[in-house]
């Protein structure tokens, strides 16, 4: 893969998640991929000027972007680093979007609103060759690009039965999989059948897993009027299982209905842990708070927070995409 280079702001997050990448794919394939700079400046009225000091040109270049950024500047540094690379004459580029912004506005809900994610995709499309990104807030995103645009949505279902096989066997036993919303039912079903799937492999012997639900009632958006639970967990262990940590103001309501209809240990993952309102009341909250890296990084005090890395994942997408071969058997 000497035509491919791996390209990462080196201030931000997404240099570390890159330089795994680059590690991954030499461990794991014998093949070494160039990990170059790109470098952010500003003028003097907060313009952003992005620079590859290096040559590119003739490569197929992968911008991997941290979603640590303020979500403006996460897309305004796509749009100029995807300029910046067509004219040094890059062969192609592609974005690697962990944790993909503006997806959660995929529908008018009330009149006179943006489909932010439609802007989004008809305004980074043209010129790009792929994005691969991970557990999309909704797969009907996927639409609004054009078909030689793909994208390669991964799921983080494989690494999180991994760890919590690893790290939580004994909490398995008499489990119940658990969505905080209707909305998620499908997200918390595939997770339920990837474990059972790994149980059938590895233990050979029957699983006592289920599943439930809670529905929620909003008064206003960031606010929960009311709150039921659609299902039995009267002495089980609970995996609470979601996409976005936000606010968190969910999955902590989620909690203490489960609590109240009497569940034993609370094990909570999301994929992208945003924690806008930090991470205290959920570790008050919850026995075990798991989450990726395609956003979350550790600081200080959180130790108490599980991070399974998703970079692997990533690292074997553009080996894949790269080599001509299937994205989609990573994951059968």
């Amino acid at each position: 893969m000497r035509d491919v280079v791996l390209l990462a702001d080196p201030k931000s997050s997404s240099w570390g998640f890159a330089k795994k990448i680059q590690e991954y794919i030499y461990k794991n394939k014998e093949e070494k991929v160039q990990l170059a700079k790109l470098e952010m400046t500003r003028f003097n009225n907060k313009e952003i000027m992005p620079h590859v000091p290096e040559n590119i040109r003739k490569k197929d270049v992968y911008f991997v972007q941290s979603s640590k950024k303020h979500p403006n500047d996460w897309w305004v540094e796509l749009l100029l680093t995807k300029d910046l690379c067509a004219s040094a004459s890059a062969n192609s580029i592609s974005f690697i979007l962990p944790n993909m912004n503006y997806t959660r506005q995929d529908r008018k809900h009330k009149s006179r609103v943006p489909i932010s994610s439609r802007a989004f995709a008809n305004s980074i499309s043209s010129g790009l060759k792929r994005i691969i990104t991970m557990d999309l807030h909704s797969a009907q995103i996927q639409n609004a690009y054009p078909a030689n645009v793909p994208i390669d949505n991964l799921y983080s279902f494989p690494e999180v039965v991994k760890h919590i096989r690893s790290k939580h066997l004994s909490d398995l036993e008499n489990l119940v999989v658990i969505s905080p919303d209707a909305g998620g039912v499908d997200r918390a079903a595939s997770f339920l059948g990837r474990l059972i799937n790994a149980t059938h492999e590895f233990d050979q012997k029957p699983h006592n897993y289920s599943f439930a639900f809670t529905h929620k009632l909003r008064s206003k958006p960031g606010e929960i009027e009311k709150m039921w639970l659609i299902g039995d967990v009267k002495d089980k262990n609970v995996l609470v299982i979601d996409d976005i940590y936000d606010t968190g103001g969910t999955n902590i309501k989620c909690a203490e209905l489960l609590r109240e209809a009497g569940a034993q240990k609370l094990m909570s993952y999301a994929t992208h842990g945003l924690f806008t309102k930090g991470t205290e009341g959920l570790l008050k909250t919850y026995d075990s708070i798991l989450t990726s890296n395609t956003h979350y990084k550790p600081k200080k005090g959180n130790g108490n927070i599980e991070v399974i890395d998703m970079s692997g994942s990533f690292a074997e997408a553009i080996y894949r995409a790269q080599k001509g071969q299937s994205i989609s058997k990573m994951f059968d």
